[in-house]
């Protein structure tokens, strides 16, 4: 059993992918990780991750500090549940550079349209925090979820009009 991630344990793995990485790349995080980083969450159960373009030497370095740190570490975001958001890298949050890796937070507009689409409770309570950090606007959930529609059919699990509906709701609740 792997403990709970604190925003800590998020700077020590940062630093130390970036002195065990051998090329450069990108390490985009998603949900827990970017919950702590900014500070609307305590901890985490595990850090997932999004690596685009992939570090040379990364699995290697991941395999290890999963292990040292006694932290788990998960390939996942918002484009394993939604296709690809237009725009994400360019809506995504730089966070600092350790060595040749370059940390952001994913995009938060992608992040809330996947949460919304698990609907989870605490899922449901980080897209509330996201916003009312301003980390999205409401007009950017609305345009984002519209370019991705025609794309939803690859993704049979989904129900497009479950999603749509949350996300009305959504909206509905902030809306001035």
């Amino acid at each position: 059993m792997r403990s709970n991630v604190d925003s800590r344990k998020i700077e020590e793995l940062m630093e130390a992918l970036g002195k065990e990485a051998r090329s450069s790349g990108c390490i985009y995080f998603t949900g827990g990780a970017s919950a702590l980083l900014i500070g609307w969450r305590n901890s985490t159960v595990d850090i997932d991750i999004r690596l685009d373009p992939e570090p040379s030497g990364i699995f290697q370095a991941i395999a290890k500090l999963k292990q040292e740190l006694n932290i788990n570490i998960e390939l996942a975001s918002p484009q394993d549940f939604l296709p690809p958001v237009p725009g994400w890298r360019n809506r995504s949050v730089f966070i600092g550079k350790r060595g040749q890796i370059s940390f952001y937070h994913y995009d938060f507009t992608a992040q809330a349209l996947s949460k919304l689409s698990r609907g989870f409770d605490r899922d449901l309570k980080d897209v509330e925090a996201m916003y009312k950090q301003k980390l999205f606007s409401l007009s950017e959930l609305r345009d984002c979820f519209e370019a991705i529609v025609p794309e939803l059919i690859r993704f049979p699990s989904l129900n497009p009009d479950i999603l749509r509906s949350r996300i009305e709701n959504f909206m509905e609740r902030f809306e001035d």
